[in-house]
């Protein structure tokens, strides 16, 4: 199991959800992963909502960091996503916590759950993802 600085280092690359969006992981586990993505004027859509891209950029980027906590020879690339926008956020704060459903020999699932610092629930997003054996190029 990877430390958080070790998955810091690591997902500092995803250079779309760490600089543009700000996302930062606070928490790691085995399969398991927060996030955190502060709200601002870039994120929101035409009527002034957080935009469901936004939204999914972060359940989508913990979903990663928790299916690869390990950092080992396994890779886990993303096959399929259904997500569920419940709430508009409100807050100025998103939070998603991602936990493993199933870990198998060539799929997993995670679920990711997406809330406001106000405590709405704003989203939920199932992700179904490949198992590569070996790390891709970086």
């Amino acid at each position: 199991m990877a430390n958080l600085k070790q998955l810091n280092d690591f997902f500092q690359n995803d250079l779309f959800a760490t600089k543009l969006c700000g996302i930062r992981i606070k928490e790691a586990g085995y399969h398991c992963a927060l996030c955190t993505m502060p709200l601002t004027e870039n994120h929101c859509n035409a009527r002034g909502s957080v935009m469901g891209g936004a939204i999914f950029t972060l359940a989508d980027f913990a979903a990663a960091v928790a299916a690869n906590s390990e950092l080992c020879d396994e890779h886990v690339i993303s096959l399929h996503a259904d997500i569920s926008y419940l709430s508009v956020a409100k807050g100025e704060l998103l939070y998603a916590e991602a936990s493993s459903v199933k870990h198998g020999k060539s799929t997993t699932v995670y679920q990711v759950d997406i809330s406001d610092d106000l405590g709405t629930k704003v989203a939920q997003i199932i992700v179904t993802g490949y198992i590569l054996k070996t790390k891709p190029p970086v």
